[in-house]
């Protein structure tokens, strides 16, 4: 039987996830405070209204649904961006019309585990795909990798890119590409490529630079069959992220078990979450899955789920 893990980030210095409840959470970038919409958090709140309501800005959905741009509500003014950091990294934080922030600090919980895995090659090529504004990209890049980054958003590259310059890393080994994912990876195989170490995180539906389409449950599974392809003889992993999906923790665990039924390793899957500052409770995020040779350490829980 398959062990499925939840999964929590270490703590930033900088950031903070204050609450959650009523189809939304409490956050602090820095020196703001935000409130975003939720649907996981369905449950009460923790904190007082008052408290919510001391929130610098609150985004507002637009009436025709969450794909939809909307607007944020500021109680004091805020900056078009401002700095987030993670040891010595640093990101932008630019409170955007979908909700979004460009920070994603749930996808720190990995890092630990991207960190030992890429300490064991002398220099790790790594592909990252679907690599929006770059966080992991940078971190790799950062413990010696030379990485590919991919994103069919020329906007959230540039993000990434200035990132990249916000972090002091402007000599480190990245390639940025605006691309849709499926034909680059077509044609890294067909000139045959290798990558050591290969990170995704595909929307549910998406369009590359070219009007092409994304769709993940049709998609996914052949983007996973050519990323092991993809891989080189000393692979160090695959690792997949995936949001807002009606797909399970236990799908893609099959999905990466199918695809690496030929290789040694094992795969390991669950959710990532985000543990509330004061009350310690979990807020689910997303769902992963990693193969690898080495497993995941950082467990916060382990059960039959």
């Amino acid at each position: 039987m398959p062990e499925l893990h939840l999964l929590a980030p270490p703590p930033w210095r900088e950031y903070a996830l204050l609450d959650t409840g009523g189809g939304a959470r409490l956050e602090r970038f820095g020196s703001y405070t935000l409130v975003r919409p939720d649907t996981q958090a369905i449950w009460p709140v923790t904190l007082t209204e008052q408290e919510w309501l001391r929130a610098d800005a609150t985004f507002a959905k637009a009436r025709s649904g969450d794909d939809t741009p909307g607007h944020w509500v500021a109680r004091r003014q805020l900056p078009e961006q401002w700095p987030l950091h993670y040891d010595n990294l640093a990101f932008w934080v630019r409170p955007t019309p979908f909700r979004h922030t460009g920070i994603f600090p749930e996808h720190s919980a990995h890092w630990p585990w991207l960190a030992d895995v890429l300490a064991r090659s002398p220099r790790p090529s790594v592909l990252v795909l679907f690599g929006y504004t770059g966080l992991t990209s940078i971190y790799a890049a950062a413990h010696g990798a030379a990485v590919t980054h991919v994103d069919a958003s020329k906007p959230a590259v540039r993000w990434a890119q200035d990132n990249q310059r916000l972090s002091g890393l402007e000599a480190a080994p990245i390639r940025w590409l605006v691309d849709d994912v499926g034909k680059f990876v077509a044609r890294e195989i067909r000139r045959g490529r290798h990558y050591d170490l290969i990170v995704m995180d595909p929307p549910v539906f998406g369009r590359g630079p070219k009007g092409e389409i994304w769709r993940l449950n049709e998609h996914l599974p052949e983007l996973v069959a050519q990323c092991v392809q993809l891989l080189s003889d000393q692979s160090l992993g695959l690792l997949l992220n995936a949001y807002a999906t009606n797909v399970s923790a236990l799908t893609l665990y099959n999905l990466l078990t199918a695809a690496f039924s030929r290789r040694s390793g094992s795969t390991s899957a669950g959710e990532l979450t985000l543990r509330e500052e004061r009350s310690g409770r979990l807020l689910p995020t997303a769902l992963y899955a990693c193969w690898s040779d080495v497993l995941h350490p950082h467990q916060v829980q382990s059960d039959l789920l």
